[in-house]
């Protein structure tokens, strides 16, 4: 008899353990998917959206979910019952599992007060306005920035050299960006090598950086930031804050994030695990979610006796900037635990195509057979 997997979601995280089960445990476990939405979007290509290149790719979540292995249902998890291994939807209908795995991500909101915020959606009507009085004129100097507590400042980044590339393209003069973050230096998280080789970049591209300091709000032409002063811009563009999505009976901190271990066990609910943006781990990005999904499918696996050992996750973070020129690939080992090894360039140091900006073991390829037959 199967094993009954509940996935709570239907993102980064829900898909790669799908897949990673199917791969590994095969038909020793039924995975079901419940998620309150029809598609899937895409988002790290969003960022190009608003220079009017490729949007956010959406694909139907039913369809993911069967290839990936998973039977899908359009229904949201409200409340878990840990110790009778129950789970019951919005609707009312309760399933029985044998092992959870709550993967439903966050909530997005509003960044900075005064900021219009760039939530990742292609039809951002907003950002548009912002990105279109950039070209014309009437916004002379273009701020980005994110919330303090934020920990993936990528984006940031992209959107200020596309934007600088824009400008180049169309010849406009007279115009100034600014990124302002609370990071000790330019994507500091992937580690030093490749910090300098961002901030040389930016530096290079005429983006100015002004690190150290939380913006707080924006009115009257200034960012009002902490620990005090202030930062002046006719228009920000802020990255949105983040809460994760709170399921009854799951526990949470005070922000809605879900503690784990190592292994992707939620603290104080036996039978349940959880991976991506939903957990406290404090990187929220798409390829530390996949690996955190990997660990808690190899867990699984493990327990019910597959020929796979159990291990502890130990991210490594890769990105990809989008630059308007040629991608900058970075790489850095999360928390320093082997030393140095942060890099930055070109060519991507890992397996897969170089449009690939989520790296993850099963959704990388799996993604790129999608494309392959469209």
């Amino acid at each position: 008899m199967s094993v009954r997997v509940l996935i709570a979601g239907g993102g980064v995280a829900a898909l790669e353990a799908a897949i990673a089960l199917h791969e590994i445990a095969g038909d020793r476990v039924e995975v079901s998917m419940y998620a309150p939405r029809e598609d899937f979007i895409y988002r790290p290509f969003a960022v190009s959206a608003p220079y009017g290149a490729s949007p956010a790719m959406r694909y139907d979540l039913a369809e993911l979910a069967e290839r990936c292995g998973a039977v899908y249902h359009r229904a949201t998890i409200g409340s878990v019952d840990p110790e009778a291994q129950r789970a019951h939807t919005h609707d009312g209908e309760e399933i029985a599992y044998d092992h959870l795995i709550v993967a439903c991500g966050t909530r997005l909101l509003a960044g900075i007060s005064g900021a219009v915020t760039f939530w990742g959606v292609a039809d951002d009507g907003r950002v548009l306005d912002v990105v279109r009085e950039l070209r014309e004129g009437s916004v002379k100097r273009l701020a980005f920035t994110t919330p303090g507590g934020g920990s993936w400042a990528l984006p940031l980044y992209e959107l200020a050299l596309l934007a600088e590339s824009e400008l180049s393209k169309q010849g406009v003069k007279g115009a100034s960006l600014v990124i302002v973050t609370p990071e000790d230096s330019p994507l500091h998280i992937f580690g030093r090598a490749a910090s300098e080789r961002v901030g040389e970049l930016v530096a290079e591209r005429g983006v100015e950086v002004v690190t150290g300091v939380t913006p707080i709000r924006f009115e009257a032409g200034q960012i009002a930031v902490s620990p005090q002063g202030t930062v002046d811009a006719d228009a920000v563009l802020s990255l949105p804050r983040m809460e994760g999505r709170r399921i009854g009976g799951i526990p949470h901190d005070p922000a809605g994030f879900v503690p784990v271990d190592d292994y992707g066990r939620v603290r104080g609910a036996g039978h349940v695990y959880a991976a991506g943006d939903v957990t406290a781990f404090p990187v929220k990005q798409g390829g530390v979610a996949t690996q955190q999904a990997d660990v808690v499918a190899e867990a699984i696996a493990a327990e019910l006796g597959c020929d796979v050992a159990a291990e502890p996750l130990d991210p490594v973070l890769r990105g990809v900037l989008w630059t308007g020129a040629k991608p900058l690939y970075l790489t850095g080992h999360l928390f320093g635990g082997h030393g140095e090894t942060s890099s930055a360039g070109e060519v991507p140091p890992w397996e897969g195509g170089e449009e690939d900006k989520l790296v993850g073991r099963y959704l990388t390829p799996f993604f790129a057979e999608l494309t392959a037959a469209a």
